[in-house]
């Protein structure tokens, strides 16, 4: 919350990079390849934080854990960014929103209205906050700094080349894969906050449960869903639906039975998001003291 993303130089942006570079030579129409090319980029990444997590002691491996764990989050931004597009919005600059949505998500924008536009941005202020921020904390707190580089590497691969493109269908079938079990766990743990964390933003704990259990499965992917019908049924408001994507339009279900988000959802997911946000730095927390606890409860023979 006090440092941000920096504009220039984000560690996962050079990863990114490097992605992006090495995808120009293992890049082949087939899973085989896109499985290669997951494999060298983890294995790199994996490498290195084993390096690290074994080498560093005492205040030196917190100051590592904490800048890996700092680079892996982007719940800061994801509302700032929030906040931002519900500012365009609410004064009618329709094309400034639309300029910055993609900041938000791979959704094709020119073709949105102010509804849309809301309903695309709360949709993935709510994804987002278990892929951004709740999956890295706890990923950091049971792996530590190898735990959390490699996720990070993982949702960036998937946002790379997960998506089900012409390009990518085959070859980033890996990608999304992995993605989808890194994050299965931690989607979890995001609806459960979601649901305890609702009244504290006038929102309802026992919609956010009815969406969840009724309409999460029907969602394609079996993380987000959970997320975003726990938002829906929180904030009395309806997602899914059309979604138009630069690559293909997909009929998403329909998540909630409320009513169509508005700029006023947008910033109340905002605020959720905030408050699912601190809930779970407080779970990762508690999860680093019980495994602190046990390991000295059992101590070397």
């Amino acid at each position: 919350m006090v440092l941000g993303d920096p504009s220039h130089g984000h560690p996962v942006a050079g990863f990114g990079w490097c992605a992006a570079a090495l995808e120009k030579l293992t890049y082949r129409d087939s899973r085989g390849a896109g499985a290669l090319h997951v494999g060298v980029l983890l294995g790199g990444l994996a490498g290195a934080g084993v390096l690290v997590q074994r080498e560093a002691r005492g205040p030196l491996l917190a100051v590592t854990t904490a800048a890996a764990t700092w680079a892996s989050l982007g719940g800061t931004t994801l509302g700032r960014t929030g906040e931002r597009v519900a500012d365009l919005l609410a004064s009618d600059d329709i094309d400034g929103a639309r300029a910055l949505l993609p900041s938000l998500c791979g959704r094709d924008p020119s073709a949105l209205d102010a509804d849309g536009l809301a309903r695309a941005a709360l949709e993935s202020v709510a994804e987002n906050t278990s892929d951004a921020h709740v999956a890295p904390l706890l990923w950091a707190a049971v792996g530590g700094v190898p735990g959390v580089v490699v996720y990070r590497g993982v949702n960036t691969l998937d946002a790379m080349i997960g998506h089900r493109s012409p390009r990518y269908a085959r070859f980033g079938w890996a990608a999304a894969r992995l993605d989808d079990i890194a994050n299965y766990a931690a989607a979890r743990v995001g609806g459960a906050l979601v649901v305890v964390c609702a009244p504290l933003v006038g929102g309802s704990p026992g919609g956010a449960l009815r969406a969840w259990r009724r309409d999460a499965a029907r969602h394609p992917s079996p993380n987000a869903g959970v997320v975003e019908a726990a938002f829906a049924g929180a904030l009395g408001a309806r997602l899914g639906g059309p979604t138009q994507y630069h690559h293909q339009l997909e009929i998403r279900p329909t998540l909630g039975d409320g009513h169509i988000p508005g700029v006023d959802d947008l910033r109340r997911a905002v605020r959720l998001s905030r408050t699912v946000q601190a809930a779970a730095a407080l779970v990762a927390v508690g999860i680093t003291a019980v495994g602190r606890s046990g390991r000295r409860a059992c101590p070397r023979r």
